[in-house]
């Protein structure tokens, strides 16, 4: 008999139709979070789950499961609570490496969008506001030349800085150790996390979501960043204050914010942020591409099949 393949959201079938010869997946028919009930109802009769950020497994799930392998369709995981999954001997992946360029692209795409106005810049055009050319129309703000800095030097954080090099911006980063090559590469300054607030036009967030890391942007890093600086985040939303950013771009404390995550998604059209105008917001959309999805949702597909049959995962969590 096939080992049980359970995965939360409907995939594709031309992903999930070569792993069926040797896999009895099912897949919740509906592209929403699935409700906990059902979710509960499978738990103790699968061999591997699929899930997605939405899902959140803790103790009650890993205590009461079959599940061998949990591959969550992400590289963040503290939707998961490894300690329990490890406690139950079930082992938990994520997908690293294949998303890296394609959150860096999000990432720099948001910081111009942002800097150069261009989500205002659409709506004045659309909404058949052009009507005269004026010296400060929709005047934004430059983005070649400027300093950048990284807090979170991991893959993504390296990839970003490869974009700023080609925008001859100058390099900061803090991290919880030093990336020599990363100095090397992109030249590059390491620097303290208080240093790198002070110093950037750009504070891009590049962090993964720990206890350390949980509102590690508020008032008083808003306070020090300065009148002139943009706060990107495509990281981790609850490494952000809402509250204290809200309270910083309402006062000119900082210059605008792009954000693709937010502390508790998915956000409503009300959302004090989204009131704002120097805010340019997307929906979690890091590694949306048709592409990178596939091959998340293929590295999946491929831990589970390595784990279930003896054999070591490609990305374990560890």
């Amino acid at each position: 008999m096939k080992p049980k393949v359970f995965i939360t959201r409907p995939l594709p079938e031309e992903v999930v139709e070569p792993y069926r010869g040797r896999l009895d997946i099912e897949m919740y028919p509906e592209d929403r979070p699935i409700p906990e009930a059902e979710l509960a109802s499978k738990q103790g009769e699968i061999d591997a789950l699929i899930p997605m950020l939405s899902e959140k497994l803790g103790e009650e799930f890993f205590s009461n499961t079959s599940a061998k392998v949990v591959a969550n369709l992400a590289v963040g995981y503290d939707n998961i609570d490894v300690t329990a999954a490890k406690k139950h001997g079930v082992t938990v992946t994520n997908t690293p490496d294949v998303l890296t360029e394609t959150t860096a692209d999000l990432t720099f795409a948001l910081m111009l969008t942002t800097a150069r106005r261009i989500s205002e810049a659409e709506d004045y055009i659309k909404n058949d506001q052009w009507k005269q050319w004026s010296p400060l129309q929709l005047a934004g703000t430059d983005v070649h030349h400027k300093t950048i800095g990284i807090v979170g030097m991991g893959r993504i954080g390296e990839a970003v800085a490869r974009r700023a090099k080609g925008f001859s911006m100058n390099v900061l980063y803090h991290n919880r150790s030093r990336k020599e090559a990363a100095e090397k590469e992109f030249g590059a300054t390491y620097v303290s996390f208080d240093e790198l607030l002070k110093q950037s036009d750009f504070v891009v967030c590049m962090t993964p979501y720990t206890k350390e890391t949980h509102h590690l942007f508020n008032e008083e890093a808003f306070r020090k960043m300065g009148e002139h600086a943009f706060f990107i985040n495509t990281s981790r939303g609850k490494t952000v204050d809402e509250q204290a950013l809200q309270k910083a771009l309402e006062e000119k404390e900082i210059k605008g914010c792009g954000l693709d995550v937010f502390e508790n998604e998915p956000i409503s059209a009300d959302h004090p942020l989204l009131k704002l105008e120097n805010v340019t917001a997307t929906p979690h959309i890091g590694s949306s591409s048709m592409e990178t999805r596939y091959r998340m949702m293929q590295l999946c597909l491929d831990n589970v099949s390595r784990v279930l049959t003896g054999e070591n995962p490609i990305t374990p969590v560890t």
